[in-house]
């Protein structure tokens, strides 16, 4: 990507965490300062590119099990950049016609989503600010292309974890469960700090000063953020565990993704 001009709306005095985690994952929509960044949580975590590729395979075999419980509808909260094997081309894998909307307040990852999906009918992005849940509901495109009569698999994949407590991270997971009918879905990862060491803590404190605050949480937090729904087997484990295709692929030490996730159901 060019950093010399950079498109209206886009600001570089800091790096931001949508286009971060998009140059760890291999993708090419960020920017010099963005890099640099990543570089510096690369020096502290090594293993930051393969942290990030273990949440975005668990993103998908999270979406491929909503797709296969029936569900044919995804709400994508805090999607960041359109990237190889998103939600909409492994749902829309198993059914053309599934819907599904992005939502993000990063203009990099909507403008390029835009571009991403101007071909398909059935998948769009939505600016707007996530933790603001009746904006994104309430969004003429997402009445437009979902069905809240019907269930829905809502998704925040390493999202919650840059909302701090002060702002009532279980109030907005609430708001989007509430729209809900029962028979719809959360899928749901968190950084955290459980089992991790002290090179987990700095590299949060890095995004902290540069980024964005990170607030890793506990299960038992993650437990109580999803209060109203079903936690489903194999219950709230690190992204390697949860379902793996192949056994082979958890390793022998799956805490070190650093990150936990869960797919739950209301009932």
């Amino acid at each position: 990507m060019t950093d010399e001009h950079p498109p209206r709306g886009i600001y570089l005095d800091k790096p931001n965490a949508a286009r971060v985690y998009d140059f760890l994952i291999g993708g090419k929509l960020n920017y010099a300062i963005d890099r640099a960044f990543a570089e510096q949580v690369l020096q502290v975590r090594p293993e930051a590119r393969e942290l990030a590729l273990l949440n975005r395979r668990w993103l998908r075999r999270a979406v491929r099990f909503g797709a296969e419980q029936g569900i044919r509808q995804f709400l994508d909260i805090g999607s960041g950049m359109p990237t190889v094997g998103h939600v909409h081309e492994v749902v829309q894998s198993i059914d053309p016609q599934a819907r599904v909307v992005y939502v993000d307040n990063e203009p990099i990852a909507v403008a390029h989503s835009e571009i991403v999906l101007q071909d398909n009918d059935n998948a769009e992005m939505v600016q707007a600010d996530a933790e603001s849940p009746a904006g994104v509901l309430e969004h003429p495109t997402t009445e437009r292309l979902l069905d809240f009569s019907k269930p829905v698999m809502v998704i925040m994949a390493a999202f919650i974890h840059f909302v701090p407590d002060s702002r009532n991270p279980a109030g907005l997971v609430a708001a989007y469960r509430d729209a809900l009918v029962p028979g719809s879905y959360l899928a749901l990862s968190s950084g955290t700090f459980e089992g991790q060491g002290e090179e987990v803590r700095r590299a949060a404190e890095l995004y902290q000063k540069s980024v964005t605050d990170v607030f890793a949480r506990s299960r038992e937090e993650l437990r109580a953020l999803v209060d109203g729904f079903e936690v489903l087997p194999p219950g709230i484990v690190f992204t390697p565990e949860w379902r793996p295709d192949d056994p082979a692929e958890v390793g022998e030490r799956p805490e070190l993704a650093s990150q936990l996730a869960l797919v739950a159901r209301k009932n």
